[in-house]
């Protein structure tokens, strides 16, 4: 396991929250308030958040709206990510991804394991990157936003993480683009 390096300073990460439902307003969206609560108490800063459809074109174009600003750093979207007909957030995040995270999908699914069981396997979450932009797709449930923040993304979103994270390699995401 990785630890803090209480040497280094805090670097607050810049996350936006995209909930994806065809039922939920922002009164009922408790896996976004989950989200948020996390992100604010560890030291971030909630860039945006928003609830759109599950429409696969509404939900990528969410997310090149945020890639393309400045001030956000870091998406992460809850709902969808499930096997039925109308879940199509994964879809819609591999639209836009430059590359994928494949190994977040593999640790999601070791810390599901330990919760849900074999359950797991009915989640297809997952992370990739975009316009120096992380992104990640997590399910829709409160639990399933808590395992994903909790085990990996307040680690990896903590630049004093050792041995790596996230956040130190954030300047390089876009080094492609600026090689031009």
């Amino acid at each position: 396991m990785g630890k803090i390096d209480e040497s280094k300073d805090f670097l607050p990460v810049r996350i936006a929250v995209l909930t994806v439902s065809d039922t939920r307003d922002m009164s009922e969206d408790r896996s976004g308030e989950v989200l948020v609560g996390r992100i604010e108490a560890a030291g971030h800063v909630l860039a945006d958040r928003m609830i759109v459809r599950d429409e696969r074109d509404q939900i990528a174009d969410q997310l090149r709206e945020w890639i393309a600003r400045d001030d956000v750093d870091a998406i992460i979207t809850t709902g969808g990510t499930g096997l039925t007909g109308r879940d199509v957030t994964v879809e819609a995040h591999r639209d836009v991804y430059e590359k994928e995270i494949e190994a977040f999908a593999t640790v999601f699914t070791m810390v599901s394991m330990q919760k849900i069981g074999t359950s797991a396997v009915q989640s297809r979450a997952t992370g990739g990157v975009a316009g120096g932009t992380y992104l990640f797709a997590l399910p829709g449930s409160p639990g399933a936003c808590r395992d994903a923040w909790d085990e990996i993304l307040q680690w990896q979103f903590d630049y004093r993480h050792s041995p790596c994270n996230f956040v130190e390699i954030m300047p390089r995401l876009d080094e492609h683009l600026r090689r031009k």
